[in-house]
């Protein structure tokens, strides 16, 4: 019986460990991303640097509005994992 509960909880813990090591990835993935991509809009606008996250979400949330942006967006991969 006692073997039994070590195998058990041998398991449940290698099950914990598996799953920690999952969100860690997904994490540095997600981290990697908004970096990449934060460096890309520095990159186009001179003046992102400058600029508080609410002013960049501002201008870019007026780009978004703009004449042909939305037919645009609409041909870009939906796989996330483009770019």
């Amino acid at each position: 019986m006692i073997l039994h509960y070590s195998c058990k909880h041998y398991l449940e813990n290698l099950q914990k460990i598996l799953l920690n090591r999952q969100r860690d990835a997904e994490r540095r993935a997600r981290t990697r991303r908004l970096i990449e991509r934060g460096a890309i809009v520095e990159g186009v606008f001179s003046l992102a640097p400058d600029l508080s996250g609410e002013e960049v979400k501002t201008f870019l949330v007026a780009l978004s509005h703009l004449p042909g942006v939305t037919e645009l967006a609409a041909k870009l991969p939906k796989s996330g994992n483009a770019g």
